[in-house]
């Protein structure tokens, strides 16, 4: 597989990062503690490198339409300046990514999809454009993704925001963006700025070209280290994101699943008026009851004991076989091991007891409401 960098992979060995291959991606795994980068968004805030996501625009005057064929979601719903999570979704209604999609105008969207599906989703878009007036871009190789995670976020930002625009920032809500001049290297420049995240914490998106990623990745880190800010890796986006109870693809969300399963079942709009790509078999799944009546659900797993449950181990009720682990670690904020599973639907109940088996030896877990944590507001 081709190793592909950031624009900021320089700036991660500086700053002594360990690396791990993601999505075909170098990407910083840690720089110092996991646990402290982790405890850090929680508390104060963390730096987040997002490069290796996708960026794709779509434009045109078909776009809304277009996205509502594309994806299970209605796009052409959402207001100019709002954000909707969706999914892309096979014939077969198997899950080829879940997604964001940015509108920004009337006719003009930003598509963000994940790291390893990039690639996928661009040509899977393209390929459905056919018979749409609409433009498909894949600026993925030209487009940076700094991500600002954690409750002093938005006092850090509005550093290098202009006092003037302050209130751009500051009434921005959760699933928007807003451009907003941010300072890079002495000079104040335009950058998409995006309410959203991955941590469960508040916090900010930022889109910029490759070329002005080091500066403003440096500017962040110089206004933010009084704010508690430390660069953070993927070993605590994933501890974050697991304790918001968020998936994450090719772990909860994959081909050979569905949405129902996955609890994302409000995610598919069945009712708009137009077809889209895998309709009639989500639509069979849903009368059939996959994930409610029938099938395995996607449930959050409390630990009992002290040992962590891992990705593929089995669950079991009485010793029986009735699931399997998707994503498990020990809670840094919580104190306990959590763990998302998919189990028979007739298990799912929150308040089951049900045991996780840790190499041969049952170790007991309660299923429990998701998310594992949620901030305080």
């Amino acid at each position: 597989m081709t190793e592909n960098y950031t624009a900021l992979y320089d700036q991660h060995k500086l700053a002594g990062a360990s690396f791990t291959d993601f999505g075909g991606w170098q990407m910083p795994l840690k720089y110092s503690s996991e646990l402290a980068e982790h405890h850090a968004v929680r508390n104060a805030a963390g730096l987040f490198d997002l490069s290796h996501m996708g960026e794709v625009w779509v434009t045109g005057p078909d776009s809304g339409a277009f996205l509502d064929y594309a994806l299970a979601g209605k796009l052409s719903a959402v207001a100019v300046g709002k954000a909707k999570y969706s999914l892309i979704c096979q014939e077969d209604g198997g899950i080829i990514d879940d997604l964001i999609s940015y509108r920004r105008a009337e006719d003009k969207y930003l598509v963000v999809p994940n790291a390893g599906n990039a690639a996928v989703v661009a040509a899977a878009l393209a390929e459905r454009a056919a018979g749409f007036d609409v433009v498909v871009d894949d600026v993925s190789a030209e487009t940076s993704l700094i991500a600002v995670q954690g409750p002093h976020a938005e006092a850090i930002l509005l550093t290098l925001v202009p006092a003037e625009q302050h209130s751009l920032v500051t009434e921005l809500k959760y699933y928007a963006a807003v451009e907003v001049g941010i300072t890079v290297n002495g000079a104040v420049q335009d950058l998409l700025l995006a309410r959203t995240g991955y941590t469960g914490e508040d916090g900010f998106e930022i889109y910029v070209p490759n070329g002005d990623a080091a500066g403003l990745w440096d500017a962040l880190l110089e206004v933010g280290a009084g704010h508690g800010l430390i660069p953070a890796g993927l070993a605590c986006r994933d501890s974050l994101r697991l304790e918001a109870g968020m998936p994450l693809y090719g772990n909860e969300l994959s081909r050979e699943g569905n949405p129902y399963a996955a609890g994302l079942g409000p995610v598919v709009s069945l009712k708009k008026e137009s077809d889209f790509v895998g309709k009639a078999v989500l639509a069979e799944l849903k009368e059939l009851g996959a994930g409610s009546t029938s099938g395995r659900r996607l449930v959050g797993l409390k630990g009992l004991g002290r040992r962590a449950g891992r990705s593929h181990y089995p669950v079991l009720k009485d010793g029986n076989v009735v699931g399997e682990v998707t994503s498990g670690q020990p809670s840094p904020t919580l104190g306990y091991p959590i763990a998302l599973a998919y189990v028979d639907v007739e298990h799912s109940e929150p308040g089951t007891a049900l045991d996780i088996d840790l190499r041969g030896k049952p170790e007991p877990f309660e299923v429990v409401e998701l998310p594992f944590y949620k901030r305080q507001k």
